[in-house]
């Protein structure tokens, strides 16, 4: 299975800056927290609206399976919601992980 974070593509984007990488995922978190509020308090635009801002944050980060579940929901997969909940979940923890390395 592939793992809730790429972190290939997440030493990248944050040229290995352990620094840098403890923002950026602190800074995902609160986004994607503020956004699933939206994504289960709401419905139609607004719903497909916080799940692309999530899709493109996620892809930022390499979370992959986070974006691809948000896409599934942009598209209109209400079913979506709880994978990706989950799916956050995992990157919760995965970035926990990592933060505790550096």
């Amino acid at each position: 299975m592939e793992p809730p974070i790429d972190i290939e593509h997440f030493e990248t984007a944050t040229f290995g800056d352990r620094a840098l990488q403890r923002e950026v995922l602190g800074l995902f978190d609160a986004q994607a927290d503020k956004l699933m509020d939206t994504i289960r308090d709401s419905g139609g635009k607004a719903r497909a609206e916080a799940a692309h801002a999530l899709k493109g944050a996620a892809r930022g980060i390499g979370a992959f399976l986070v974006a691809e579940e948000a896409e599934k929901l942009e598209q209109g997969d209400n079913g979506a919601i709880e994978r990706l909940a989950e799916r956050l979940r995992d990157v919760h923890n995965a970035a926990a992980a990592l933060i505790a390395k550096s």
